[in-house]
């Protein structure tokens, strides 16, 4: 549904906002978006990374890849390819999904929800947040909660500038803070 909008209503709209004789193809656009989700527990119990999987799954509808560390650290107690964090990169209907969702259930619901700062953009104008409690998302059974984890989401957007990419976000609902 937000993929027809996009390209119905939100593609004019942008082509009207930045200049008329604008190419198409040369709009920002949404690329993929990630989501890491970090299961710091995974290296003492495999249960615990058995149900972040799963919660995962639930929240995304795709399997995850896991992360494991590249270097042993002796000061965080961790040795080279031990599991870390759970990472799914959504690109097509999934990613259009999974980001209706997120602007239109998942955001609303934070408690003292005022909107997002825009001032979370990167150099290259990708979005990233961090939800601090899975769950918010409605998929998830709270009585199978065994941990509260933190969910980071990058919304990489092509865009030549921060601008292009917070006028995107905009069109496509993204909840700014106000000023």
């Amino acid at each position: 549904m937000l993929k027809t909008i996009i390209d119905t209503t939100i593609k004019e709209n942008l082509i009207k906002a930045t200049s008329k004789d604008r190419n198409i193809f040369s709009l920002p656009r949404l690329k993929k978006v990630v989501i890491n989700y970090r299961v710091a527990e995974a290296r003492e119990s495999q249960e615990a990374l058995t149900a972040a999987t799963e919660e995962l799954i639930a929240i995304v509808g795709q399997k995850p890849k896991l992360c494991k560390a590249k270097k042993a650290v002796s000061a965080f107690k961790l040795r080279q390819n031990d599991p870390l964090a759970l990472k799914v990169t959504l690109r097509g209907a999934r990613m259009y999904d999974f980001v209706e969702k997120l602007f239109n259930l998942v955001l609303p619901r934070l408690r003292d929800f005022k909107g997002l700062p825009d001032t979370a953009f990167d150099s290259e104008g990708n979005y990233n947040l961090t939800i601090k409690d899975q769950t918010f998302f409605p998929e998830i059974n709270l009585d199978k909660i065994n941990k509260i984890r933190s969910v980071q989401v990058t919304l990489n957007i092509n865009a030549s500038s921060k601008e292009e990419a917070k006028m995107l976000l905009s069109a496509l609902g993204f909840p700014f803070e106000k000023k």
